[in-house]
């Protein structure tokens, strides 16, 4: 089969989308939900957090399973977790409950992350990758497109209880394929050309020297996690993830209820227009990931082409950001935060390809697990604030105020701390 690794990505993406239809349900259905049982926006945000504590937690632990079982049954064993979970939500009454079955929810989900930057590792060479995770980013936003309309028909024709039953039913029907096609890596795959085998991975040894890429072979530096978190580079990954990651859930987790807060949008309304500004982020997912392997192709080094790229997304959010804070329309507000997630899909795509420029494919879905796992750590503490800072739910300036803050941040961490964009070498 030619051009197998662009199956392999697509099955990623498609994973990538159910994800997003699974986790976003409950924020649409959220007025519904919140009536029938009682629960306000506090609840909300601790459902939320108990949530991300548990995604946090996931994405550490799954890097370490990936790297361990491998990418075939890593995905297997996540996805099996999170539309169990995402199913036990029918039956969910209380915050209790909610909670409970949020946290197998998170614990499963987060493990498409490293999953999906070791796939890409193992199966893309250097000057790809970034398009790759652009695909694989963009069924994020492609799910976030898809969810609102999706679950509202759903809802309008089921109820809250049966919706999260069917959209459950997607991870399981993934899988067939994916067992199919994910049989193993490109060096020993019975379907793959020998002339794709050899182009992913001569590609995969490529290491800068004089600004250019040259096909060299280098030897493989594996560290162990001590020494992981001992190289500046992984820090640069790790508080980049910190500092960008609220910025895209400030809007996954919150959306419909600003969208019902501040316009007094209900479901219906929330399912026609809530998936606006996610054809930005899909398009910023594909424009950030194409540009930076153009740049490369033409003769930029990586550390010049991704660092471009990521300073490109952050220029899109920040003013965005401010704009948004005293938009007065809902069409506006929604065109500004497609800007905004734009933005944050072109910077993040690159980041997230960071772990597998720096170090080899051994060691790539640990460190984008622990990256992915400390950015919750900012993203719970923002989710929980934001009650407070909005005034739960009437005045929204602080909320967008404190996206525009984290974006210097986030710039400086990338394009700063972790100096050049090259291999990592053993310290002597």
């Amino acid at each position: 089969m030619k051009h197998l690794r662009w199956l392999v990505v697509s099955l990623v993406s498609f994973a990538t989308i159910i994800n997003y239809i699974d986790r976003t349900a409950l924020s649409v259905m959220w007025p519904s939900v919140a009536e029938d049982l009682g629960m306000d926006s506090h609840d909300y945000a601790n459902i939320m957090s108990v949530f991300l504590i548990a995604y946090a937690i996931g994405q550490a632990v799954f890097g370490r399973i990936f790297d361990a079982v491998g990418t075939r049954i890593g995905f297997m064993l996540s996805i099996v977790v999170w539309s169990v979970s995402i199913a036990l939500h029918a039956v969910a009454s209380s915050v209790t409950s909610f909670s409970i079955f949020r946290v197998l929810l998170g614990f499963g989900e987060a493990g498409n992350w490293p999953g999906a930057t070791k796939a890409n590792a193992e199966w893309f060479p250097i000057r790809e990758r970034a398009l790759a995770q652009g695909i694989f980013g963009a069924g994020a936003s492609m799910g976030s497109i898809i969810a609102p309309p999706l679950v509202a028909a759903l809802y309008a024709f089921f109820g809250w209880q049966a919706t999260f039953i069917i959209v459950a039913s997607l991870g399981f029907v993934w899988l067939v394929p994916w067992l199919i096609v994910y049989k193993c890596g490109p060096e020993a795959h019975p379907w793959i050309t020998e002339d794709e085998r050899q182009y992913i991975l001569t590609g995969q040894k490529a290491v800068e020297l004089d600004e250019k890429i040259d096909e060299l072979k280098v030897d493989e530096y594996v560290p162990t996690f001590k020494q992981l978190l001992s190289h500046r580079q992984s820090w640069s990954v790790i508080l980049g993830r910190f500092f960008i990651e609220p910025i895209w859930w400030l809007f996954v987790a919150w959306l419909p209820l600003y969208l019902n807060d501040k316009f007094g949008f209900e479901v219906k309304e929330i399912g026609a227009s809530a998936w606006i500004p996610y054809v930005g982020a899909a398009i910023g997912a594909i424009f950030g990931g194409w540009l930076s392997g153009r740049l490369i192709k033409r003769g930029w080094s990586v550390n010049k082409a991704r660092k471009t790229v990521v300073g490109i997304g952050g220029l899109c959010m920040l003013p965005a950001l401010i704009a948004t804070s005293v938009a007065s329309t809902p069409m506006l507000a929604l065109g500004l935060i497609a800007i905004i997630l734009f933005g944050f899909q072109t910077a993040i795509n690159n980041i997230q390809t960071l772990p597998s420029d720096y170090f080899s494919g051994k060691s790539v879905a640990s460190l984008a697990g622990f990256s992915g796992a400390f950015g919750v750590i900012s993203v719970i503490t923002a989710i929980q604030i934001v009650p407070i800072i909005t005034q739960d739910g009437t005045h929204y300036l602080p909320f967008f105020i404190l996206g525009a803050a984290l974006v210097p941040l986030m710039l400086l961490a990338v394009l700063v701390l972790g100096g050049k964009i090259k291999p990592v070498k053993r310290k002597s």
